[in-house]
């Protein structure tokens, strides 16, 4: 983790992460791909701006720091966020339909 705040690439419409595709109240996280280091609010803003295609998490990533709270701006492992519905951080509620689409940022 760096000081830095990190950049969310893609079509976001605030700056809590929300995008295009995803914007309920509840959308307030970016993953940070393992194919580019960037971050993007979810699979179709990373699709839509990068030439190359999404590479899942590993397994054993688990201790990455890959997820961004929009709320708080804290990053948070790969474990840390696929264990727990909220932010540790500042409490705020993430989507939990997001674990539908965890296959798509994580390996099994």
């Amino acid at each position: 983790m760096t000081n830095a705040r990190p950049v969310v690439h893609g079509a976001t419409v605030d700056d809590q992460t929300r995008c295009i595709h995803y914007r309920t109240e509840l959308d307030v996280v970016a993953i940070r791909f393992a194919c580019c280091d960037r971050y993007y609010p979810c699979h179709a803003c990373h699709a839509e701006a990068e030439t190359h295609p999404a590479r899942q998490w590993p397994r054993d990533a688990g201790g990455e720091h890959a997820i961004l709270c929009g709320v708080c701006r804290t990053e948070l492992t790969i474990d840390a966020y696929r264990a727990t519905d909220v932010c540790p951080a500042c409490g705020a509620a993430f989507n939990p339909g997001c674990r539908l689409h965890a296959h798509l940022y994580f390996e099994d």
